[in-house]
């Protein structure tokens, strides 16, 4: 065994166990998600007073982490991380940010209905939890109405496009062909039937759930819409906390939007040289038209892009874990899904602690979606997969000798974890795999997107100048802007440009978050000279764990 193997935890350690316990028993959800289980049949406290007490907890676990003296670098990191992160989240508590904690991607309205996809279904006690979770859904609902009605009497309010499209979420959930009549309905455990009595309860409680959930878009109908802001931005102010959320570094708001006109420039120019190699003298469009009418790079239905994406990722851990990536076992195995929703939007759920659930990849695909393009998608898998998301977070799981709870399975951000991503598929690019130029436009219409992100998602929330001048930035503006930067079915376009309008600072962390990856990168590279390794500096970033950037600028940078 090697020194780091013997590792013995820390006081600072024992702080961040502390606050994963705490962490998992106010938040339930937070801990099915991460592969606790003892929290699996009940919600948190979605009231004013349920928020009120996690601030409580916060203020006494950054009480200890102050008084704490770190004994090696994997200390510093944690103290530094963790207290920024708590930090954080008493300023946003104090801002008032959870009373108008509502949008079409990630708010409770979604997260109290998206625990049910990561909870175990295989036997009939995993069934009699979730009945148990079920029938705390209708409390939790009311908690979270509570929450919004304070906001309403407090002038804490989402924006109205928020409410009326959550309300259409809603819809959905409650049909009588919507989330929770089918789940009952298809309720199968994998070592038998359900009891009748039990499968009774189910049905019930998936029909209370319906109720409170229906309650809620009344609500949001009555009460919440007349009082909603018709105003998508937040400012700057609120603005530059939900930045420093997603990105876990404080950057220069301004300068970043003028880079990101420019890096989009940058991305236009590369995508039309492209272009012109697949047919010359062709213009993005016509590119993309042209592959669009080639039948060999389609998929027809979600069970052929299920099956793709299942075999690109197995191939990717296959061939990179013999050549540039130390890739341990358990983190080899990559489940690939078509999520059971239809809201738009590709993501990733990493592995419990012990690997029992693996990491998965999920595609939410909207409504009407039948078609898919393999060469648009294909640098997806490898951002959500290996080397993206999949071997970052499952690197960090699998890291337990060196990092507490806290660092693999909770700490993080967006734009570490996402930053990651994206320059996952740049290096991909460089490693070969898209080489192809209809794989190559692929990857630049992504970057692309997400550097148009940057200028939108900016522009709108602090009221910048129109880029043609013609006033400030609105959603409609910000609607025609992403329509003339990104080739994808109008659906996709419209919830991505709603998702960016309500989760203010979290689309921009994606570009920002490669660039601040590649400062750190080249920074590594001119100080250590000839003896830089890429591969040993990739090790080093990953074996951190998931931080904010400005803790691993800190922890790389010599």
């Amino acid at each position: 065994m090697t020194d780091a193997q013997l590792r013995i935890p820390s006081a600072i350690d024992a702080i961040a166990e502390a606050w994963v316990d705490t962490s998992a028993e106010l938040e339930p959800t937070l801990a099915t998600y991460i592969g606790r289980s003892e929290h699996n049949g009940r919600f948190g406290d979605y009231s004013p007073e349920g928020a009120d007490q996690v601030a409580q907890a916060v203020r006494r676990t950054l009480t200890d982490l102050e008084q704490a003296t770190p004994v090696d670098d994997v200390d510093v990191v944690t103290q530094t991380d963790l207290r920024r992160e708590l930090q954080l989240q008493l300023e946003l508590h104090e801002a008032g940010a959870h009373l108008s904690d509502l949008n079409v991607i990630d708010s409770p309205t979604q997260n109290i209905r998206s625990v049910f996809d990561l909870m175990p279904t295989d036997t009939v006690d995993d069934w009699a939890t979730i009945t148990e979770r079920l029938g705390a859904l209708p409390d939790a609902v009311a908690g979270y109405m509570q929450t919004l009605r304070t906001g309403i009497d407090r002038g804490a309010v989402p924006a109205r496009r928020q409410v009326v499209e959550v309300i259409g979420q809603i819809a959905r959930y409650t049909a009588d062909d919507g989330f929770f009549a089918a789940f009952a309905a298809e309720a199968a455990p994998a070592d038998g039937s359900l009891p009748a009595s039990l499968a009774r309860e189910l049905s019930d409680r998936a029909g209370a759930a319906r109720v409170a959930y229906d309650e809620l878009a009344a609500f949001l109908s009555t009460e919440l819409a007349p009082a909603a802001t018709e105003k998508d931005g937040v400012g700057r102010d609120l603005y530059a906390l939900h930045s420093r959320r997603f990105l876990g570094a404080t950057v220069d708001l301004d300068e970043t939007y003028e880079w990101g006109v420019e890096e989009l420039a940058r991305m236009v120019a590369e995508q039309e040289h492209i272009a012109d190699r697949i047919i010359p003298g062709a213009s993005v469009e016509e590119a993309v038209a042209f592959l669009e009418s080639d039948p060999a790079m389609k998929l027809h239905g979600t069970e052929a892009l299920q099956r793709w994406m299942q075999e690109t990722s197995d191939r990717a851990v296959a061939e990179l874990g013999r050549t540039h990536f130390d890739i341990p076992e358990p983190v080899r195995r990559l489940e690939c899904l078509i999520a059971p929703t239809n809201e738009g939007g590709i993501y990733y759920t990493g592995p419990t602690d012990d690997f029992s659930r693996p990491g998965r990849m999920w595609w939410s695909v909207p409504e009407g979606v039948t078609e898919f393009d393999t060469w648009r998608e294909l640098t997806t898998v490898y951002h959500e997969g290996v080397p993206g998301h999949h071997l970052q977070i499952g690197q960090a799981v699998h890291n337990r000798a060196q990092l507490n709870s806290w660092r693999r399975l909770l700490a993080g951000t967006s734009g570490h974890a996402e930053g990651w991503a994206l320059y996952a598929e740049r290096l991909m690019e460089q490693l070969g795999y898209l080489d192809a130029p209809a794989d190559r436009l692929g990857m630049l219409d992504g970057q692309r997107m997400r550097a148009a992100r940057v200028v939108l998602d900016i522009g709108v929330h602090l009221g910048k100048p129109r880029l043609d001048g013609e006033g400030e930035w609105d959603a409609d503006y910000a609607l025609a802007f992403m329509r003339r930067n990104v080739n994808m079915p109008d659906e996709f376009i419209r919830f991505e440009v709603n998702r960016y309008l309500g989760w203010p600072g979290q689309a921009p962390s994606y570009k920002v978050g490669q660039r601040i990856w590649e400062q750190i990168r080249d920074d590594v590279r001119e100080a250590e000279g000839d003896a830089f390794s890429m591969k040993a500096f990739h090790r080093r970033a990953l074996d951190l764990g998931g931080v904010g950037l400005d803790t691993l600028r800190a922890a790389l940078t010599p």
